[in-house]
């Protein structure tokens, strides 16, 4: 990796600086759009007391599930936790701290840490333990609860379809979920992707975040599990 050329070839290169007790941001949706590799290679480097914003928690042994079985994970903040037993018991037990957010109070706060703006006013949450220990105003008549921004991740991990060398990104579809907000808002912002191509070859109309924001960039290979699969006997 030199200059503006992002591009690493291994995964040490990748998490080059990961280190116990960081705040980490990782993108997917259940198990769309998450960056296998590197969740891997963060349970392979054992790490611990780590800060995880994410949507979820993977699933029992798949992605960030991997982290929660070698319990790496101090502070889980995220909105669905639905699929992971093992989540549960690591809850109830108090071995991890859960800060449970709604979905789209979660894409917010990222989305201004990325954008840095320290704190917003939302309606949702208002009246319930949610808003527990937290400002709020009236506006035209209706109640508000200030929301803060999260801190800079000091890594922000992501999945992207194409990015060029210069760590221009292009998702695919639904994979793109909360990857584009989390890929703003990390010191360290490494993107793992299916195609790499040179400069010049994407569409400039097409990238969705711009390598401004990206840092290191390297090339995966993807399980592409699904979650619930269900299918005829």
């Amino acid at each position: 990796m030199a200059g503006l050329d992002k591009v690493v070839t291994s995964y040490d290169e990748a998490l080059s600086g990961i280190s116990n007790d960081m705040w980490i941001m990782v993108g997917g949706f259940g198990l769309c759009g998450i960056p296998e590799g590197l969740i891997q290679k963060v349970a392979d480097s054992g790490v611990k007391g780590l800060t995880c914003v994410s949507n979820n928690a993977g699933v029992d042994g798949f992605g960030l599930g991997k982290l929660l079985e070698k319990r790496q994970i101090k502070t889980m903040i995220g909105s669905y936790v639905g699929e992971n037993k093992l989540f549960e018991e690591l809850f109830l037990s108090g071995e991890m701290e859960v800060i449970l957010t709604p979905q789209g109070t979660l894409a917010e706060k990222i989305r201004a840490t990325g954008a840095g703006i320290p704190a917003f006013y939302t309606a949702t949450g208002y009246g319930t333990k949610v808003a527990e220990g937290k400002e709020t105003k009236e506006y035209n008549g209706k109640m508000y609860v200030l929301e803060e921004a999260y801190p800079k991740a000091d890594f922000a991990l992501v999945r992207a379809w194409k990015a060029d060398r210069y760590g221009n990104l292009i998702f695919r579809k639904t994979a793109r979920n909360f990857n584009s907000m989390i890929a703003t808002a990390g010191k360290i912002t490494v993107a793992e992707v299916e195609e790499i191509v040179d400069v010049g070859e994407l569409d400039p109309d097409q990238i969705h975040i711009p390598g401004i924001f990206v840092h290191r960039v390297i090339k995966g290979s993807f399980e592409k599990r699904i979650e619930q699969r269900t299918v005829k006997s």
